[in-house]
């Protein structure tokens, strides 16, 4: 089924993927079915909170299917895109593979999305259905609902809550058993089963210019990097994977939640930032492995009570999303006894990573190799051109696992692929002599805040239109818990002046993300200016820099 929007593969790219099996033929589906099949009383998933939910792969199955199901049965039809904007828990488990299984297209939210945010996902992919939760913590949906129905008015609304919604809103729980014969429930969903070739889900990207992009997957591109990323630091069925990054980010559904399912290992389910709640889920459940953010690890190694916990089942750390200082590699293997796996990913598929086998030089100052031996890595200079090894350029890649455009983003296409079909990623890099890469810096415009990109634009676009701003340029500054942080320098209009508690009222009145708001406000009286006549972004990074060293020193 052709998709509108998608960019297709080179048929005969696409033919060699699958003559080498570097593309497997399955879809996400058939993975939930094979690991039912071979493990069906092995347990599949657990949530480590106080509902400590617990599904064998049989169980597992059942829910999935009987959910898919239901939502075919309920109007939705295969092609269908269906919004899915769900914390850590089982329901989004469940969720992911009742929408493949029923040929459904899964377009990825967070839990924190706003509703401009989410407007803008659904007029470019204008879906059918959106399942959510009636409340997430201390935040109520009701209004957000609301909100984006205007924009979208025959959306299907499917909410995760305790006691059946009103209205017209449809409850999870009444999708999630039936009482249909199971042959009749198979033979549905084998009639809905896509083919591996199409477009299973759209995951957002953080891109430099203004709101998210669309970031179409092939079930056969996200499994080879679901493959070749599991198997680099060495998954297996055995494996007890705690899943504690937001499953709303491509990291935690890649190398958690479709890693787990692909080789039947157990995934465990914690929706908790918080150090403690990290350490009793490795000790109560005996995880073997995570994924994790810089951010994160700095906390968890740092957290004064660490000694108190048995970690000992835990081996293998992946960390990515944001660069990992060389002293915090080595403070987390000393302190964690683990191996720290150093990576990089992209929801739009380039993949690297250190392997188990690799020295501490790789592990503290590369981001391994990439991790399928089947995409084509290159550095490119500012004219395209390959760079030799050692020279930095723009780290470039094409292959079975790297995706072939933005959805309905023609432009963006345009300035993101080379005329020979590579992806240009946006950051500096070297290719060492040995295939090891060390990311030297980067040509997009962002500021990496915790592991989660945020386009400085979209920071503009916001302030800009605050009636005492004249100018603003949102630049990163170093932060020791996240990472970077958001700092806004800002020339006001004449006789106005501005404060830092005013600038976030205003975003947020406005509808921006917590995400987005600035941690500090610089006010300057001119901004300094290239040549292009563009904010000296790199000589602002360095006053703010130089600034908070003075203020550190007092």
């Amino acid at each position: 089924m052709s998709l509108e929007g998608f960019t297709p593969y080179d048929p005969a790219a696409a033919q060699l993927y699958d003559q080498k099996r570097w593309w497997l033929g399955l879809t996400m589906g058939d993975t939930l079915d094979r690991a039912a099949d071979m493990y069906p009383g092995k347990e599949a998933v657990v949530e480590a909170d106080g509902r400590c939910r617990r599904y064998t792969y049989a169980a597992l199955r059942s829910e999935v299917d009987a959910l898919a199901y239901n939502l075919l049965a309920c109007g939705l039809k295969k092609g269908d895109f269906v919004l899915v904007m769900l914390p850590n828990v089982a329901e989004f488990v469940t969720t992911y593979y009742a929408l493949q299984k029923a040929g459904l297209v899964m377009v990825l939210l967070t839990v924190n999305h706003t509703a401009r945010e989410i407007i803008h996902l659904a007029e470019l992919t204008q879906p059918k259905g959106w399942v959510l939760p009636d409340r997430y913590r201390k935040t109520d949906y009701a209004d957000l609902v609301a909100e984006v129905r205007l924009a979208a008015p025959d959306l299907k609304v499917i909410q995760v809550a305790d006691t059946k919604p009103a209205g017209d809103i449809l409850w999870y729980n009444d999708l999630a058993t039936s009482d249909v014969a199971p042959e009749k429930i198979t033979a549905a969903l084998e009639a809905a089963r896509p083919d591996p070739g199409e477009v299973c889900q759209i995951l957002p990207s953080g891109g430099t210019t203004g709101l998210p992009k669309g970031c179409p997957r092939t079930h056969n591109d996200f499994l080879c990097n679901v493959e070749y990323k599991a198997k680099a630091w060495h998954y297996n069925v055995d494996d007890i994977h705690l899943v504690a990054t937001t499953v709303g980010h491509n990291l935690a559904l890649l190398v958690g939640v479709t890693a787990c399912v692909f080789f039947g290992a157990k995934q465990v389910l914690l929706d908790s930032t918080r150090p403690g709640d990290f350490l009793e889920a490795v000790q109560k459940e005996h995880c073997t492995r995570t994924a994790l953010v810089p951010t994160l690890v700095s906390r968890i190694v740092a957290f004064p009570e660490l000694d108190g916990y048995d970690v000992s089942s835990l081996d293998k750390i992946y960390v990515g999303a944001a660069n990992s200082p060389p002293e915090l590699v080595r403070a987390a293997e000393e302190k964690l006894g683990v191996l720290y796996v150093n990576a990089f990913g992209m929801v739009e598929g380039p993949c690297a990573e250190t392997r188990p086998p690799d020295d501490l030089y790789a592990r503290t100052s590369t981001i391994g190799r990439p991790v399928c031996p089947y995409d084509t890595f290159a550095t490119l200079d500012a004219e395209g051109r390959p760079t030799p090894h050692g020279v930095e350029g723009e780290l470039a890649a094409k292959g079975p696992g790297i995706f072939t455009g933005y959805f309905r983003n023609p432009q963006a296409n345009m300035q993101s692929f080379t005329p020979d079909g590579f992806f240009r990623s946006g950051d500096l890099a070297v290719i060492e002599e040995s295939g090891l890469i060390r990311i030297t810096g980067r040509i997009k415009d962002i500021i990496i805040r915790g592991g989660e990109n945020i386009a400085a634009r979209d920071v503009e676009d916001v302030i800009s239109g605050h009636p005492a701003v004249e100018y603003v340029a949102a630049v990163g500054m170093p932060d020791p818990d996240l990472g970077e942080v958001i700092c806004a320098v800002i020339k006001p209009k004449p006789g106005r002046s501005v404060t830092l508690e005013e600038i976030n009222t205003y975003m947020t009145d406005e509808g921006a993300s917590k995400a987005i708001l600035p941690a500090r406000v610089e006010v300057v009286e001119d901004m300094p200016l290239t040549a292009a006549g563009k904010a000296d972004k790199k000589l602002l990074r360095e006053q703010v820099r130089q600034k908070l060293a003075q203020e550190n020193a007092t």
